[in-house]
């Protein structure tokens, strides 16, 4: 008689730990882009990651779903939702280029932040005094760590905010498909959507892989952007957002921890503080959103 009493704890704990390997996938994915970012065109790794997100996942859902794979009742907007993805993924790997693995990271969870400002603005959701508030609280530490007229100057500083809002719009778009399309579907149509956009502009960026370190590097940063997004699917099938939602933030403390060993890098007070603010308002905005059942937003980063 204890089993079932049991069984919905377990399956909690079993989501909180995909989450958890989740982030840390998503953490090692950006360190490898920052880092072979420097060897070859950024383009190419969002070739990669792309292509064997679709290669994966075909060859292990095609199999087990058949021809229900790729039945979708909004084909338009699946094309849509990939094409956003893409243009998130390719901002996001150039900013990484500019911007320390644990300081974008932290820059991403303004998500679901910005969310509710588009909601509040284009699909006139009342948003109250409270969410406001944590929406100003959030891009205040958004700008405390990206620090206009710091080291990241110019067109460089604004990747990250641009990134966010066109990944803002992406969620908007998925919240509304998840009432009627299957989430594998929409991961499918995701990877082929971003292989053959990406293979468009391929042949003009494409540049010799100097050894097999770098194709190595490359492998992983598809493997680990296709596990993640597994991990990520299973965690949110098992447990609900509102338990979910304080341990994505954890992906900034791996973030952190991977641009210290590979880039020796440390945040310093003013980041630190933004930081803090970022997680403090977003993790409350998510909690709130998901206790409402409002438009659910993940505020993981769009690997």
């Amino acid at each position: 008689m204890a089993e079932p009493a049991r069984h919905p704890h377990a399956q909690a704990a079993l989501g909180i730990a995909c989450l958890i390997l989740a982030t840390a996938c998503f953490a090692v994915l950006d360190t490898s882009v920052k880092y072979v970012g420097a060897v070859v065109p950024v383009l190419m790794a969002v070739w990669f990651r792309y292509v064997f997100h679709a290669v994966v996942v075909t060859a292990v859902m095609l199999p087990l779903r058949g021809r229900g794979l790729v039945r979708t009742e909004h084909p338009r907007f699946q094309l849509l939702r990939g094409a956003l993805l893409l243009t998130v993924s390719s901002l996001s790997f150039v900013a990484l280029q500019y911007m320390p693995v644990g300081e974008f990271t932290a820059i991403v969870m303004i998500t679901p932040l910005m969310v509710t400002l588009l909601a509040a603005l284009f699909l006139r959701e009342r948003v109250s005094l409270l969410r406001w508030g944590l929406v100003v609280g959030g891009f205040a530490g958004a700008l405390l760590v990206v620090q206009p007229g710091g080291e990241v100057v110019g067109w460089a500083s604004l990747l990250p905010l641009t990134m966010v809002l066109t990944y803002a719009w992406f969620q908007i778009l998925t919240s509304k498909m998840a009432r009627t399309e299957d989430p594998m579907t929409m991961h499918f149509y995701t990877g082929w959507v971003g292989a053959l956009v990406s293979s468009l502009v391929l042949p003009v960026v494409w540049k010799t892989i100097p050894d097999a370190a770098t194709f190595a590097i490359l492998c992983l940063i598809g493997f680990m952007g296709t596990v993640g997004h597994f991990l990520l699917i299973l965690a949110f099938k098992r447990t609900q957002a509102s338990t979910l939602t304080p341990y994505l933030y954890g992906q900034i403390a791996f973030a952190m921890f991977c641009g210290w060993v590979v880039f020796g890098h440390v945040p310093g007070h003013l980041e630190l503080i933004g930081i803090g603010m970022i997680v403090l308002c977003g993790a409350t905005a998510s909690w709130l959103t998901a206790r409402d059942r409002r438009l659910p937003v993940e505020a993981h980063p769009p690997e």
